[in-house]
């Protein structure tokens, strides 16, 4: 290949065209980045929509605060009121928990005094039976087979009501040589004797019971006093010419 053949192609690799052409490309790219300008502007047109917009936020919130705030007022006056009523149920349960324990040992003591008092009553009627076996076993002395027959019968139906009473609590009084009181005792005779100290129980005449700490009979008893200086008739005669 001849050099004038070669020349064009130099000519086309020219940077000249190149750079021509470029420039021409950046020109036409140029009216692209202006556009972002324009959008940088519009936030500040918005600006007074947006804070009328948190105005209406806020008052919103601040309704529903206050709408809160009421209903926990409301919900803690109806906690006081409920706890009022709670305090109020359990003073009542407990004056009728009170209440209850005083009637239920009322009734209690009420039932063990009615049981006593039955008790008494019916041994005291049974008393004057026991006295009957106690003169008949002093007084009667059987003589033939068939009389100790008799009396053996009678003194066992004895022994099994006594053994009663006392599996029922009763005791016998023991008053003989104790000094007398009151309280137990109660002096049918009295009797001058140096035997026995003032006041002495020489012998009881009817046996008295007791049931308990309770006194179903007082024992009818002879109680001891000193004995009267003996006044001789010269004695007697010098106290008169006195």
């Amino acid at each position: 290949m001849t050099e004038e053949q070669k020349q064009p192609e130099i000519v086309s690799e020219s940077p000249e065209v190149v750079i021509k052409d470029n420039t021409a490309d950046d020109t036409e790219v140029q009216p692209d980045t202006t556009e972002p300008n324009v959008d940088t502007v519009q936030p500040t047109e918005v600006e007074p929509e947006t804070e009328a917009g948190e105005g209406e936020i806020s008052s919103e919130n601040e309704e529903i605060f206050a709408a809160f705030q009421q209903e926990n007022a409301n919900l803690k006056k109806l906690l006081d009121e409920k706890s009022q009523q709670a305090d109020s149920i359990k003073a009542q349960y407990a004056r009728l928990a009170a209440d209850f324990e005083n009637f239920r040992r009322r009734t209690a003591k009420e039932k063990e005094n009615l049981e006593s008092q039955t008790k008494k009553n019916v041994i005291t009627e049974l008393l004057p039976v026991v006295d009957n076996f106690e003169r008949a076993r002093t007084q009667l002395k059987p003589e033939s087979e068939g009389e100790k027959a008799i009396h053996s019968s009678y003194q066992g139906v004895y022994k099994t009501l006594v053994e009663c009473l006392k599996k029922m609590g009763v005791s016998a009084m023991r008053p003989e040589g104790k000094e007398f009181d009151p309280n137990f005792h109660e002096a049918m005779l009295r009797e001058q004797t140096d035997e026995y100290p003032e006041g002495t129980v020489i012998e009881q005449l009817m046996r008295g019971y007791i049931l308990g700490d309770t006194i179903l009979r007082h024992a009818m008893v002879k109680v001891a006093v000193p004995k009267e200086p003996v006044i001789t008739s010269e004695e007697k005669n010098t106290e008169e010419e006195q």
